[in-house]
């Protein structure tokens, strides 16, 4: 197996498969064999509601990432291709974690664990996004299951001992950190520096006599990281609003007004799940129409369209009610001074 160490993070294991089985036993019976091996069980101690995946990435298999309380972690299937062992066994592994008594794998690998001098009792958290349960494997049980596999499981394991001995000279947090681009300085900060990143990429690439609908939304996204909005991979606002203000473009038969729009190359950083497909090519609108665009934002987009997208976020679980309300009211246009 080729050394999967140039990589990184988020890969997610289904809690239900959706395929279309009908009333055929020998087909439900595979779909119940995979969703086994595939699916561990989770114990309430193990969902974390309160945390969300903060920056993550994967690569030739490996997925890594960091929550928004800064713990790095290993999807099972990143754990699985680093260890070299089958998906299948590192499931077995966590669905055996709290067994009474535990069977002897289990029992020293927790032991490893313990001698970190980390908490064993859970082998991996349960987090939601976008609807879907993501397994993260913490730091701890990580280095144990690698080092089990290394030199503590008969045969010999060559890809555990690779990566064990690679993640223990450069030590787990700081290699998660710098593969996917983590700002260790904070959650907050995060998402500060992926705006950044961003900017960084998009700063000259819209012709002249043109505008962007991601330059021309700067302020809103500016508002929402500071009102607490961890914007990143799959919390993108210019997606939407490119969506929507390209149908009232259309419906409006504005280029009749304004001129032609026309596309151009837009890149997101690549620790970004949409930067395989880069380059994109999104539209950009004559500067003629820069007028029309911010009065649609203003009166349009953030009374009637803003409220829908920012409580779609809340129910995936990636933004508070609180923070969503608070960005809201911040977008609320500003009374005028009597008198004057």
């Amino acid at each position: 197996m080729a050394s999967p160490l140039c990589a990184t993070a988020n890969l997610i294991i289904p809690e239900n498969e959706s395929s279309r089985v009908g009333h055929h036993i020998n087909q439900l019976k595979r779909l119940d064999k995979m969703q086994k091996q595939s699916s561990p069980v989770i114990a309430e101690q193990q969902l974390r509601l309160d945390l969300q995946v903060a920056a993550e990435l994967e690569i030739d298999g490996v997925g890594m990432g960091v929550l928004t309380d800064g713990t790095p972690f290993l999807t099972l299937r990143g754990l699985s291709r680093m260890s070299g062992a089958d998906i299948a066994a590192i499931v077995r592994i966590t669905a055996d974690w709290q067994l009474s008594p535990l069977r002897p794998r289990e029992q020293k690998i927790r032991e490893l664990v313990r001698a970190q001098g980390a908490d064993d009792s859970v082998a991996f958290y349960a987090v939601m996004r976008n609807g879907v349960v993501n397994h993260i494997v913490p730091p701890a049980v990580c280095m144990a299951i690698l080092e089990y596999y290394a030199f503590e499981a008969r045969g010999d394991n060559e890809q555990a001992a690779k990566s064990f001995r690679l993640l223990a000279r450069k030590g787990f947090t700081d290699f998660i950190y710098a593969q996917v681009g983590y700002n260790p300085s904070g959650a907050p900060n995060i998402a500060w520096q992926q705006f950044h990143d961003r900017v960084t990429l998009a700063y000259h690439t819209v012709p002249v006599g043109y505008f962007s609908i991601f330059k021309e939304l700067a302020d809103i996204f500016v508002m929402l990281i500071r009102k607490g909005a961890n914007l990143g991979p799959s919390f993108v606002p210019d997606i939407s609003v490119g969506i929507l203000w390209a149908k009232h473009w259309a419906n409006e038969n504005l280029e009749v007004l304004y001129g032609p729009r026309i596309k151009y190359e837009h890149n997101y950083p690549l620790y970004f799940p949409q930067a395989a497909s880069n380059p994109q090519q999104p539209y950009c609108y004559p500067d003629d129409a820069l007028g029309e665009f911010r009065k649609w934002v203003r009166e349009v987009y953030l009374p009637k369209r803003m409220p829908g997208y920012l409580s779609d976020k809340v129910r995936q679980g990636q933004l508070t009610a609180t923070v969503a309300t608070a960005a809201l009211e911040a977008f609320e246009p500003p009374k005028s001074i009597k008198g004057r």
